[in-house]
């Protein structure tokens, strides 16, 4: 039977899918601040959701426990914990559904011979990754459970961060199977993209801060911070020492995403620029086209999520074209690179 055949690449694009659908539904949950709605994980018996009433009252009493509801929502109905409770589960539910997903037709694919070698070493690459993933999740949330009702934003920034490197890693091996024949390279533009890609993970990283922080829901004014100020002085005044101010502050964090979104601008239209000198297949045309589209389309995005003071379904948006746009890189890096 063939190795790496088309069943193989089909399971590894709905890899894919579901990330992405995960990383949406993820979206949701912290945008409706649903995160800390059930405090306890079980692997096997937290699949089903509360089914009766005695069942939502005891995760109702167990949320109770713990500060987000104690310090924040000490007013909440058991109604509206079904709401926030909802986005949790569903994405919890997605992440046990990607695990499935995973390991299972793996275990297929390896009985049944029809995976090479190098597809079995990075298969089980993206297992781990999988599996790091998850304890990253409950890592973040018990973050959320000790003192502070919100989760620390560095396990944020790493959780969300795992998911975007887990599905570009998923594609690339997917392409490594679509495309399996090698070429010549540009290493130099091969390596300039090797750059965008890097500080386009920079500009997620920090995007995870500003959403850790609810940073984005100051200085919502734009291009300048505040009225004719570039810089607003909370920028580096608000943590000590200076550096803690780009990485804890809200103001520096949200100083340092908007002006990573113009250096990846600039680079993206850097690329497109340089290839034009560069005789170039169809598919890294459309790799170039699909950068420079979303590129555009995610800066002005992330301009109107900041002046109307991130609605929960334009904060989506964002972060389902910044999925779109890494999806984009990783692409068109595979071409310029196999």
């Amino acid at each position: 039977m063939k190795k790496d055949n088309r069943k193989v690449i089909y399971w590894l694009l709905t890899g894919c899918f579901l990330i992405f659908i995960m990383v949406v539904v993820g979206g949701i949950t912290r945008l409706t601040h649903s995160g800390l709605s059930i405090s306890n994980y079980k692997l096997i018996s937290g699949t089903i959701p509360p089914l009766n009433e005695v069942a939502w009252n005891e995760a109702f009493n167990l949320y109770k426990q713990y500060p987000e509801y104690q310090k924040i929502n000490h007013q909440m109905t058991l109604e509206e914990f079904k709401d926030i409770y909802f986005w949790e589960w569903i994405h919890r539910f997605i992440g046990r559904m990607i695990g499935l997903v995973f390991i299972f037709p793996f275990l297929y694919f390896l009985i049944k011979k029809q995976l090479s070698r190098p597809t079995i070493k990075k298969a089980a690459i993206l297992l781990l990754l999988g599996g790091f993933q998850g304890f990253l999740g409950w890592y973040m949330v018990k973050s959320g459970l000790v003192d502070r009702p919100d989760v620390s934003h560095y396990r944020l920034a790493m959780h969300l961060t795992t998911a975007f490197i887990t599905f570009a890693y998923t594609l690339w091996v997917a392409l490594d199977l679509i495309y399996p024949y090698k070429k010549e390279i540009n290493t130099a533009f091969r390596n300039l993209i090797r750059w965008g890609l890097g500080i386009l993970l920079l500009q997620i990283i920090w995007g995870a801060f500003v959403a850790g922080l609810d940073a984005g829901w100051i200085h919502n004014q734009w291009p300048f911070m505040s009225e004719g100020k570039l810089i607003h002085e909370t920028v580096y005044m608000e943590q000590n020492p200076i550096w803690k101010n780009f990485v804890e502050g809200k103001s520096g964090v949200q100083f340092v995403h908007r002006y990573l979104a113009y250096i990846v601008v600039g680079i993206i239209l850097f690329i497109a620029w340089r290839s034009h000198k560069l005789q170039l297949t169809p598919l890294q045309k459309r790799g170039i086209n699909s950068l420079v589209l979303l590129v555009v389309l995610q800066f002005t995005l992330g301009v109107f999520t900041l002046l109307l003071q991130v609605p929960v379904w334009l904060g989506i948006t964002h972060q389902i074209v910044a999925f779109f746009l890494l999806a984009a890189m990783t692409f068109t890096l595979h071409r310029f690179s196999k």
